[in-house]
């Protein structure tokens, strides 16, 4: 895996280019922020009188917007490509398992081009004075301090609106960029609802902001869906485990491929 290789190895002129894009991106993504703050009040009422969406659809929305424009932020370098997107016309919500790289992986979400995603995360963002009660307004699942019982109510109603549901199922970013063990929360849902389960690989983002370094780098990053898989192809009392089994093999497949690229 080159995902996570370390910096440096262009010289000055790689140092350079790390320079400018770290003080590019940082400053922009800020103000980004502080205007999307701002423009929330406004902008939420006026989708509520337009649309007449609940207010977890318009702030799922609003993130989908917030991240396709730190796209364009990132664009003058970061190459940004999505593959096999068509996997997600599915006739009904799905559950989306996504591998995790680096803090700019769920910014890296707005490639998908459906924005009706709710997400299921641990429970420290929770506490992000900046991000939790937007968190909280999109319906955000937390996974880690809810109760198995309360996830799959949460998660039922999500996809009988015909949402998405959206988990990293290492729990945590990889610090090699390797796959790492994955929890079972997913798939015993996929098992549970019946859900079709859509794999998504992103290689690219542990290059731009690995796990422990603030400094960003220019970086070509993906994010590849691959084809639905059906948890009634598999049965018997270890079925989400079997799950979780294929679809990580799937999703090693495709990594080791699209990091040859």
């Amino acid at each position: 895996m080159q995902d996570n290789a370390p910096a440096g190895k262009g010289g000055f002129r790689g140092r350079l280019a790390a320079a400018v894009t770290t003080w590019t991106i940082y400053p922009l993504l800020s103000l980004w922020t502080l205007l999307g703050i701002a423009l929330f009040p406004v902008a939420f009422i006026a989708w509520k009188l337009v649309t007449r969406w609940d207010g977890g659809r318009i702030m799922r929305h609003f993130i989908w917007l917030y991240g396709r424009g730190w796209m364009v932020i990132v664009s003058p370098f970061v190459r940004l490509r999505r593959q096999g997107m068509e996997h997600l016309r599915q006739p009904r919500g799905c559950i989306l398992v996504v591998n995790h790289l680096s803090f700019f992986d769920t910014y890296c979400m707005a490639l998908l081009p459906c924005y009706d995603v709710t997400f299921a995360v641990r429970a420290w963002p929770f506490r992000m004075f900046w991000y939790g009660r937007f968190m909280r307004l999109a319906g955000y699942l937390d996974v880690e301090t809810s109760s198995w019982d309360e996830v799959r109510e949460a998660s039922a109603k999500v996809l009988a609106a015909g949402g998405h549901l959206l988990f990293f199922p290492e729990g945590h970013r990889s610090r090699d960029g390797r796959l790492q063990r994955f929890y079972r929360g997913a798939f015993r849902l996929a098992v549970e609802t019946g859900a079709p389960l859509v794999p998504l690989c992103l290689t690219g983002t542990g290059k731009l902001l690995p796990p422990g370094r603030l400094r960003l780098e220019p970086a070509r990053v993906t994010l590849r869906a691959l084809p639905a898989i059906d948890p009634a192809d598999f049965s018997g009392p270890d079925s989400h485990r079997d799950l979780a089994r294929e679809t990580k093999r799937r999703m090693a497949e495709n990594i080791r491929e699209m990091g040859e690229e």
